[in-house]
């Protein structure tokens, strides 16, 4: 199984990715989106193939502009103070105890 990491142009199991970003990007399962573009596929091919390149460019656009932050860089690192914080007061409640 691909990592969630996997550039979605890339893979082999979509076409483009398109729905599978604009699914990831607004939280919904992208099957919809897929079933949303095979009606309109059958009665208008040419506007249908159209609009669905036309919302992978903004796809791509918005990930160029805003690239996804990865987790190591989410993360708030703490500073040697912070982390040795919790050991000072635990040392201390064990002082007061004994």
């Amino acid at each position: 199984m691909e990592n969630e990491t996997t550039n979605l142009f890339r893979r082999r199991d979509t076409f483009f990715g398109i729905c599978e970003a604009v699914g990831q990007d607004f939280g919904f399962n992208p099957l919809w989106l897929r079933l949303a573009f095979v009606a309109p596929l059958f009665f208008f091919p040419a506007e249908t193939f159209v609009g669905y390149f036309a919302l992978g460019l903004v796809v791509l656009a918005s990930r160029l502009i805003f690239p996804a932050k990865t987790a190591a860089a989410a993360q708030p690192t703490l500073s040697t103070v912070e982390a040795d914080a919790p050991k000072a007061e635990k040392a201390e409640e064990l002082a007061l105890a004994a």
